[in-house]
């Protein structure tokens, strides 16, 4: 048997904190922290650790976006789901860039919101109907400018980042490709310094536009 999903609940409204937290505790996850602040949510994850935070981005200080990068700089295994009123393409890519893996509207029923954390727990990556496009449009346009794909990369890099856009861990690369963990940590800083990205989230855009999450047989 699995352990449950480990979850924090950052949001500035309470009923909606609470409602959020009701719906996954019944739905089986371990909510292992909430807060109402920036402040707060960095605390609190440094001390429990939760594998997923589903965070508002509209916050007293700092913004979501802010506790975004930090969380994943404490901690990069852990995701972050953002759940916000707005759809506003800022909001959104500025939450991309940071690291987020998945961006729900408040608008999204109980059922959407609890697939979205499982299947961002496993590294997937889960947006609203229409958002999606919206973030691959914005990614594709920054990347025109860029060295095409493949001309700074090498075999072994490729290789990894089809594993990452996957959503493995870097120790479940290491396993596969049976290398260590330091080794496929550098792997993936080498491409996204070579691609001029900064997170997972963009370098798995990156397979995804140019094809190379195809497996090759």
């Amino acid at each position: 048997m699995t352990d449950p999903i480990r979850v924090m609940v950052v949001d500035d409204h309470p009923m909606w904190r609470d409602a959020v937290e009701r719906d996954l505790q019944a739905a089986g996850f371990d909510v292992v922290a909430v807060a109402a602040t920036g402040a707060e949510a960095i605390a609190r994850f440094r001390a429990t650790r939760p594998q997923v935070v589903v965070l508002d981005l509209q916050i007293p200080e700092p913004s979501g976006v802010e506790v975004t990068a930090q969380v994943l700089a404490a901690e990069p295994s852990s995701r972050v789901l953002i759940l916000s009123a707005s759809g506003e393409q800022d909001d959104v890519l500025a939450a991309v860039k940071a690291g987020a893996t998945g961006y729900l509207l408040k608008s999204a029923s109980r059922d959407d919101l609890l697939t979205a954390v499982r299947r961002v727990a496993k590294g997937d990556t889960v947006f609203t109907p229409g958002l999606a496009a919206l973030v691959l449009g914005e990614f594709r346009r920054m990347n025109e400018p860029a060295t095409p794909p493949g001309e700074r990369l090498t075999d072994r890099e490729t290789e990894v980042l089809r594993m990452v856009a996957k959503g493995l861990s870097y120790k479940e690369i290491a396993e596969r490709l049976v290398i260590s963990h330091r080794t496929a940590q550098n792997h993936v800083q080498n491409s996204l310094r070579k691609l001029q990205m900064h997170n997972r989230v963009e370098l798995t855009r990156y397979v995804i536009e140019q094809g190379l999450d195809q497996d090759e047989d």
